[in-house]
């Protein structure tokens, strides 16, 4: 992937037009933006979750989460949530105090000035003049891009953190879950080989979405998508997939992915982008799991889950050692403190305190 090409040298039509591995190699210049999963490398994934590490380790004494609050307490962070969240929105927040990084929002666009009329992109660009980075979440696909273009093109760019976009994106989500892919296989080969099952609605799971290009980064890998026809992964992930040379299996049988499958990724029903109601016709009754799976699969298989969950997730398993979904959860906010400091370009002072102190596991 070409690197360090600059949004302020492409026109809107033009970076709109890109392919989605096109626009990746937009957001590497300065600032460095956070818009798509597929502008990471997996030596930048590596990276990312070494640091996450690193600050996790170094945190768990008072004198390193002293120093970590010293790393960006000459910032600010402006963080617009107008779409509901609690996971993603708490996790970058306490990321940002983690590292000393001052905050403020806004969580609904009834108390912005958007109520009055104003764009949202003058709403954004209002925010760039009070904060030196804005992490949003935004119901209309492909509108963090619009934002980050947009501020390259005036006098204050400043990065620009995707916390979810529409139903493509969600780049830090599939950040998190690599992350935890990574300490959940580390005592066995890692990544590489492993079979990873997708199930639930995967048509309009953007998390399924990202994560499953950063998959392609990994060597022989097996994708399932396990789903009812109707919520079924969209053709354009499989021609991802098929151009990156990964294989896949687009299936609705579940059992016969169980016994297989070394990490399970299970998903909601995304019925907050229905028109008429449809997914309530949909029958998922088969496509959930619970106490009766557990002796079908792997000793060593995780189970995953972006959050929330209904009913695709039995409580019963909550404290069995391979549901790890709120271990996964609680990742969120290391590698997203990891991808902050990346951004501002930060990480080496981590770094430097980790070796000169070696901080216990």
């Amino acid at each position: 992937m070409e690197q360090n090409k600059r949004l302020g040298d492409i026109s809107w039509q033009d970076f709109k037009a890109l392919s989605v591995v096109e626009k990746g190699s937009y957001c590497q210049g300065e600032p460095m933006h956070t818009l798509v999963a597929q502008q990471f490398s997996r030596a930048q994934l590596q990276e990312l979750c070494t640091l996450a590490t690193r600050i996790k380790r170094i945190c768990k004494r008072r004198a390193g989460a002293n120093f970590l609050k010293t790393l960006l307490s000459d910032k600010r962070a402006m963080l617009y949530f107008a779409q509901p969240s609690s996971r993603t929105y708490l996790s970058f927040n306490a990321a940002c105090q983690t590292l000393g990084l001052d905050t403020m929002d806004v969580r609904d666009t009834k108390t912005s000035s958007e109520v009055k009329g104003e764009s949202p992109e003058d709403t954004l660009r209002t925010f760039s003049s009070y904060a030196d980075m804005i992490i949003m979440r935004h119901p209309v696909g492909g509108f963090a891009e619009r934002v980050a273009w947009m501020l390259a093109h005036t006098n204050r760019e400043i990065p620009v953190l995707n916390a979810g976009s529409g139903a493509d994106q969600h780049p830090t989500q599939a950040l998190l879950d690599i992350y935890t892919l990574e300490r959940s296989f580390e005592k066995i080969g890692g990544i590489d080989g492993k079979h990873i099952a997708f199930v639930g609605d995967l048509q309009r799971g953007r998390t399924v979405r990202s994560l499953a290009w950063l998959l392609t980064l990994y060597k022989d890998m097996t994708l399932h998508f396990v789903a009812p026809e109707p919520l079924q992964i969209g053709q354009d992930i499989l021609d991802l997939l098929d151009a990156a040379g990964t294989r896949y299996v687009v299936t609705q049988d579940f059992a016969a992915v169980l016994p297989v499958a070394d990490a399970i990724y299970m998903t909601r029903i995304q019925d907050e982008w229905d028109v008429d109601g449809e997914s309530s016709t949909i029958d998922t009754s088969s496509f959930s799991i619970g106490a009766e799976h557990m002796e079908i699969i792997k000793e060593s298989t995780v189970i995953m889950h972006p959050l929330p969950r209904r009913k695709e997730i039995s409580t019963d398993i909550d404290n069995d050692p391979r549901a790890i979904y709120w271990r996964q959860m609680r990742n969120g906010m290391w590698i997203r403190a990891a991808l902050i400091l990346t951004t501002f370009g930060r990480q080496a002072e981590a770094h430097q305190y980790y070796d000169d102190y070696k901080p216990q596991n």
